[in-house]
């Protein structure tokens, strides 16, 4: 059952009970926020519908993806955490799923004796290049704006993510793959 559209905008409404109820320098803010949270959690069932017929996460997309985009199809781990920008644990986690499944190898890295290396298998190389294909065509192609409005969003997210600390400026150069 596909959901109706409500017939009033909630984030909306809730700025005006924030102004209201005396919070005025907080409304904007507030309505930042939850409209940022609410438009991914549309975004993310959009890629999970696209990538549930692979079963894949979003997460798991993300390593295969990486790898596939790399050189050799080989990354450190630590490289993929800091890439990522996820929790050592959390990729972990996702390594341990996708070693599983056979889409990817975990080994000892050939220099550093405590590090370890993600390698994807031939069969990771295929699933991220058809999930890719069904997330371009299904999500990424119509994100549900238009062209300047997506460059437009990208740029103000950019300087939300700078403002936090998320990147430092000028924009650092990522190593190749």
């Amino acid at each position: 059952m596909a959901n109706r559209p409500l017939p009033i905008d909630p984030l909306a409404e809730a700025r005006r009970q924030w102004i209201a109820h005396g919070w005025t320098d907080a409304a904007d803010g507030m309505a930042v926020v939850t409209s940022v949270m609410r438009a991914q959690q549309l975004l993310l069932a959009r890629v999970d519908a696209a990538l549930k017929p692979f079963r894949l996460t979003f997460a798991r997309y993300e390593v295969l993806r990486l790898l596939a985009f790399s050189r050799a199809g080989s990354l450190p781990l630590s490289s993929v955490v800091a890439r990522l920008q996820v929790h050592p644990t959390s990729l972990s986690s996702t390594a341990d799923r996708l070693v599983r499944d056979g889409l990817v190898l975990r080994e000892p890295h050939p220099h550093d004796g405590r590090a370890a290396l993600l390698t994807l298998t031939p069969a990771g190389r295929e699933l991220a290049d058809t999930a890719t294909r069904a997330l371009n065509e299904q999500v990424f192609a119509r994100p549900g704006i238009s062209s300047h409005d997506a460059s437009d969003l990208v740029s103000i997210v950019a300087r939300l993510r700078k403002n936090a600390g998320d990147f430092a400026d000028p924009r650092p150069t990522p190593d190749p793959l």
